[in-house]
């Protein structure tokens, strides 16, 4: 089967230029066609401007091509495949005679499903099947148009032989634009390097409610981190500006989901955003409006759920009077994942999917993904009346422009697989590692932490236990990395014999880890109790507990379907994981708890009784290596929260920029949070001196620069992140108690002082007024300065008129 698998795969296959080990066999030279259609017509001019070329495409276009450039193939996808699950020219003229515009996820073998039953293809496999599509679109379509493929690429391209990195909330962790920038640039050069010219990425949804199993794929609650996290990533996976062209390298992002997705109903994904016009503008539309007006965004997704009653992907007002009006987007809107049919069998505000179709299009949805089932209905609608020619020529206009930014018709297929084939080492490995050390969040230390390396002879017995202590956990929307080092590994590699390593897992939490698989259970609980004794045995003497518990991809995931839950009603632990935590603390050693989850992690017992405990997130494929250095203070952590964590579900929804008026307080519990926003510490100690500002007094319009002195008095370099926030002290309408208005992270050496300036630019003075509108108001602000939202310095900016 593999070899038949290997020859379907090269036959027909364009060429593929390569030299030393990287070459492909011979089977696959075929050729890659010179030949254009219509080759003297303009589109093919990469002289002219973009619009004088698709301007002529378009004219030359007949209704079934504008449509088919509108829909997306992923579920359809072994309908035009052969026997080995190789693209089939054949078959794809036969259900796609007037060509297609997407192409969902090439590096899978048969559309949706787990890796372990639909195999990632390896990166020759992709090469060969992308330029397989391509060749066919030029050769065997009457206009040559070539296809826009598309992969998942939120913390690491989502396929085999691809580098894994910290899970999006992770790299929030970070505070460091330029590092994601970095990490989102590797990401794009794996991509492209393959033939793909578009991601599903970044995840700009504020996330303000920590039982939505999503919220590992944001980054965090706060829109204006959000919004620089959000702007840093989609710089790296298309380039720094405005230019909508994209370079070597580069891939298009896909800016998701517009809007309101993080705070749904009862936490549960899809679910209503009960949420009034102001809080939109103020807390979640801000981060795709900074991505719209400061990069060459191309593609921003629609999100689930619906708004005052109207789901998303039919929200006029949103995606044409916000959008595109207010903030001048330019580019196409897609849908997500059987949004549009969704309004059909999930919203019932239509009748059917013809009719959901029209909705769609009247809102301004452009592309149908992943496998255009609504959009295929068009061109009936057309003859209809329903939906106007002129609608689909700016829907097809928009894409495109998108296909001729990507360079598309001019190179359309990978002629040179060595690029491809050295992803994920050396560089990868590296960048993925500091990514790693840069997300860790020190919540607290007793003074444990860093642990000693052993000296010589003296040879310590070190206890790694728990469930997540020998795996490396991703998050969703994984890949497949060459390698990954877990907890356990890592530190085995790092202490080597100079210490006994005595390991047990302590409990399991799900019998099937695989984020893909519907059914999630838990192990059993007699079971679980029979291997805490085994761990308790294991660790009995130990002179350090390491403790590794959290959750499983399956534990917090995205529920994309009442069949494949994710969201949760509790923020503890799940399984017996507590009671592992407490027959080991009975053991009188210090126990350093080393949380591996995506959620913020509501453990109120390991939160109080614990000696320490380091926050990894799901760390990518060098987890391991960098949690070891930080445990033994090889790595300094100076991440930070960028969620707040509460103490129990009762206090959701809790974030640190509400409203006055909220957080009075309970009976029989406390009001504030297990841990605040922008919490993290560090080895080493900082003092933070009075801060001072540019200007006491600016006029409406101006921005401010406020200076902070930050002193390392330890004896270790570490870093800190200097946080600024911002209260108007009377407003026309409530204003948050504060708000993040710029931040920074600097390292310090030991005994030095930096000086700190962060610029507050005037939009950051500004707000909704009573009728809606963006304004200034002149009056007294605070701004507070500190290494996290709760301990601030404080000092007075007056605006004037």
């Amino acid at each position: 089967m593999k070899n038949l698998l290997r020859a379907a795969l090269f036959a027909g296959a364009a060429t593929i230029m390569t030299t030393g080990p990287s070459a492909l066999p011979a089977s696959a030279q075929g050729s890659i066609s010179s030949e254009r259609p219509i080759a003297d017509a303009a589109y093919w001019n990469a002289e002219l401007p973009v619009e004088q070329r698709v301007a002529d495409l378009l004219a030359r276009m007949t209704l079934e091509e504008k449509v088919a450039q509108m829909i997306t193939i992923w579920n359809d996808k072994p309908e035009i495949q052969n026997e080995a699950n190789f693209f089939d020219p054949a078959l794809a003229s036969a259900r796609y005679p007037d060509g297609l515009g997407f192409f969902a996820r090439p590096s899978d073998l048969i559309g949706p499903g787990s890796p372990r039953v639909n195999a990632p293809r390896s990166i020759e496999e992709s090469i060969a099947y992308v330029n397989a599509i391509q060749r066919w679109a030029r050769e065997d379509t009457r206009l040559g148009i070539p296809v826009l493929l598309h992969e998942e690429s939120l913390h690491g391209l989502a396929a085999r032989d691809a580098t894994s990195f910290p899970q999006s909330i992770g790299l929030a962790s970070t505070w460091d634009t330029g590092l994601v920038r970095d990490v989102n640039d590797y990401i794009a050069s794996e991509v492209r390097a393959r033939g793909v010219h578009q991601v599903l990425s970044p995840v700009v949804d504020v996330a303000r409610d920590p039982r939505w199993g999503r919220i590992e794929e944001t980054f965090g609650e706060d829109p204006y981190l959000v919004g620089e996290m959000g702007v840093a990533a989609v710089e790296g996976l298309q380039g720094v500006g405005t230019d909508r062209q994209l370079g070597e390298g580069q891939v298009m992002a896909t800016l998701k989901h517009m809007t309101g997705h993080g705070q749904p109903e009862s936490g549960t994904n899809i679910g209503p955003a009960q949420i009034s016009e102001r809080t939109l503008r103020e807390m979640f539309f801000p981060p795709f409006q900074q991505v719209v007006e400061r990069t060459a965004i191309d593609a921003v997704m629609a999100s689930y759920n619906e708004i005052d009653g109207i789901p998303s992907h039919s929200n006029q007002w949103l995606l044409d009077d916000i959008l595109r009006g207010e903030w001048g987007y330019q580019g196409a809107v897609v849908s997500d994942y059987y949004a549009i049919e969704e309004m059909v069998n999930r919203h019932r505000i239509a009748g059917d999917i013809p009719a959901a179709a029209v909705l769609a299009m009247n809102a301004g949805v452009d592309v149908d993904l992943p496998s255009g089932i609504a959009y295929s209905n068009l061109s009936a609608l057309v003859a209809d009346g329903q939906i106007s020619m002129g609608q689909i020529d700016l829907a097809v206009t928009r894409v495109l422009t998108m296909k001729f930014n990507a360079g598309l018709f001019e190179q359309p297929f990978v002629t040179d697989t060595a690029t491809a084939l050295r992803s994920n080492t050396e560089e990868g490995i590296a960048l993925a590692r500091t990514a790693a050390e840069r997300s860790l969040v020190l919540l607290k230390n007793d003074g444990v932490l860093p642990l000693a390396m052993p000296e010589p002879g003296s040879r310590p017995t070190i206890a790694v236990i728990g469930p997540n202590s020998d795996v490396a956990r991703l998050g969703g929307y994984y890949g497949i990395p060459r390698d990954t080092v877990t907890p356990l590994e890592g530190i085995r590699a790092l202490l080597g014999d100079s210490a006994d390593i005595v390991h047990a897992p302590g409990v399991v939490i799900t019998l099937d880890d695989d984020w893909w698989e519907d059914e999630v259970e838990l192990a059993d609980p007699a079971e679980n109790r029979r291997m805490i004794a085994e761990a308790v045995e294991a660790a009995r003497g130990a002179d350090v507990i390491l403790l590794f518990i959290g959750d499983t991809e399956q534990t917090s995931r995205e529920g994309w379907a009442e069949s494949h839950l994710g969201d949760r009603t509790s923020l503890d632990l799940v399984g017996e994981q507590n009671e592992l935590f407490m027959a080991l603390e009975a053991l009188d050693a210090p126990i350093v708890s080393v949380l591996v989850n995506g959620r913020p992690p509501s453990y109120p017992a390991i939160a109080e009784r614990s000696d320490a405990i380091l926050e990894t997130w799901y760390a990518g494929e060098q987890q391991g290596s960098a949690i070891a250095d930080a445990l033994f203070g090889r790595v300094n952590p100076g991440g930070k929260l960028p969620v707040t964590v509460v103490r129990n579900v009762g206090q959701v929804p809790s974030f640190y920029n509400h409203k006055p008026s909220a957080r009075r307080g309970y009976l029989f519990d406390d009001a504030s949070p297990l841990y605040p926003f922008g919490l993290g510490l560090s080895y080493s100690e900082f003092t933070f001196g009075t801060p001072s500002l540019s200007s006491g007094m600016i006029g409406i319009g101006e921005g401010v620069t406020v200076r902070v002195p930050v002193t390392n008095i330890s004896q270790i370099e570490g870093d800190e992140v200097i946080q600024v926030y911002l209260r108007d002290e009377v407003s026309s309408v409530t204003r948050p108690v504060k708000q993040l208005a710029g931040f920074q992270r600097v390292t310090i050496q030991p005994g030095q002082t930096a000086q700190v300036d962060i610029t507050i630019d005037a939009d950051a003075f500004s707000f909704w007024n009573r009728d809606m509108e963006f304004v200034t108001e002149p009056g007294e602000f605070t701004l507070m300065v500190g290494p996290n939202s709760v301990d601030l310095t404080e000092v007075t900016l007056t605006v004037t008129e």
